[in-house]
């Protein structure tokens, strides 16, 4: 049984489609990868799935549990959590209170603690009565994903965390993956760039316009196959 999966999901913003029957599965210490361009529907997959956008019961299973009816702050309770694009920190709050504030919603045991996310991110312990929103981009998104994985999350959802960085600044964030992993959370990366997709992930899945048209390992899926299902035509 996937640890977590969508069946035949779909998803509107009012009169606009945005998704149609997307099936995708995530096992126990899995990392997959999303890709598409712009408009795929990559964002509304993850928003669906951490309960931001309610579905239809069945169509997200976590454990074997239907959980799509269920709201956001629910979802994240059971263990599922999101860093969105955009970071979306608190203005107000310093870099130490944004991770704080991501424990709140999920009081359980676990690896990461404020001293833990400063050892995965060092720069962030200099940083730490800073406002969050004073750093540079890159260390924003390290405060994002330190916030989520604050609630000792079994599923962390990454949407577009390489967005707008430095190739040495995403470098250095996705080279936190493999901790991430050690910690017992399975991983789903939305992700434009392709070759960081196929490096950091076991399956990746392509989506366009709100469909699955790709999914296979990065050893079986050639350069022409995910440019057709990027692209919808040949290389």
């Amino acid at each position: 049984m996937a640890q977590l999966e969508t069946r035949g999901l779909t998803a509107r913003y009012g009169d606009f489609q945005a998704l149609f029957g997307i099936d995708l599965t995530l096992d126990e210490g899995e990392t997959i990868a999303i890709i598409g361009a712009n408009g795929a529907g990559k964002t509304t997959l993850l928003r669906s799935i951490a309960g931001v956008l309610r579905q239809d019961p069945g169509m997200v299973r976590f454990d074997g549990q239907d959980i799509g009816h269920l709201p956001a702050d629910e979802i994240m309770a059971r263990g599922i959590a999101m860093v969105p694009e955009g970071r979306k920190l608190f203005p107000s709050l310093s870099v130490e209170e944004n991770l704080l504030i991501g424990a709140y919603g999920r009081k359980v045991g676990g690896a990461w603690t404020p001293d833990a996310i400063y050892d995965l991110f060092p720069i962030l312990k200099e940083r730490r009565n800073n406002p969050g929103t004073a750093l540079s981009g890159g260390q924003q998104q390290m405060v994002a994903i330190g916030r989520a994985l604050m609630s000792n999350p079994r599923v962390l959802l990454c949407d577009e965390i390489s967005l707008g960085l430095a190739p040495v600044v995403i470098r250095d964030i996705y080279a936190a993956l493999p901790r991430i992993r050690e910690s017992g959370a399975s991983v789903v990366v939305v992700e434009q760039d392709i070759g960081t997709a196929l490096k950091v992930a076991g399956r990746v899945y392509c989506i366009m316009e709100g469909r699955v048209t790709l999914e296979g390992t990065p050893d079986t899926v050639s350069r022409d196959d995910i440019h057709r299902a990027y692209f919808g035509a040949a290389a």
